[in-house]
């Protein structure tokens, strides 16, 4: 097999894990959306540059991406994957364990939800979750990843990442 074609492969099973992880959301009680944010990279793309050296990140519109001629653009290609959001009027847990619901108050918990197979970041992803965190722009941010059984899916929940 060629890496086109493993590509595709590859692309497709992603998009199909995505989906079953929305799915799950919702069955579970949750409002979910596509994200369709990004955080702004560091100028010439540069994640080498110290820290203190940084300039300020944001939050931007994702980029559409362009697929070829005749072919209808990618959307949604925010980062995380997922917004989800629900009520909460009960203070107890949910079968979503990573969620430890006595530190929220009554009101909405706004979660980030990354859909990844094999459930690790790259370093871009890990700076733009820290940067997503530090700024409050979610409560939780969550990686849905494939569990050892087969068709579960098993969420972990993310604290900012030490390099």
């Amino acid at each position: 097999m060629d890496k086109k074609t493993q590509g595709k492969r590859n692309k497709a099973a992603g998009q199909r894990f995505e989906l079953k992880v929305r799915k799950d959301l919702e069955s579970k009680g949750w409002i979910v959306s596509k994200w369709m944010n990004n955080v702004s990279d560091y100028p010439d793309n540069n994640i080498n540059i110290p820290p203190e050296k940084r300039e300020d990140r944001k939050l931007i519109p994702a980029k559409h991406k362009f697929r070829g001629p005749g072919i209808p653009m990618a959307i949604g290609t925010g980062f995380p994957d997922f917004i989800a959001f629900k009520f909460n009027y009960v203070r107890e847990s949910d079968d979503m364990n990573p969620v430890d619901w006595s530190e929220f108050d009554y009101g909405y918990v706004i979660l980030g939800v990354e859909a990844k197979s094999n459930g690790f970041l790259t370093k871009e992803e890990k700076e733009k979750m820290n940067w997503l965190l530090e700024n409050n722009i979610f409560s939780k941010i969550l990686i849905a990843k494939k569990g050892k059984k087969r068709g579960e899916i098993v969420y972990e929940n993310i604290n900012i990442y030490k390099f």
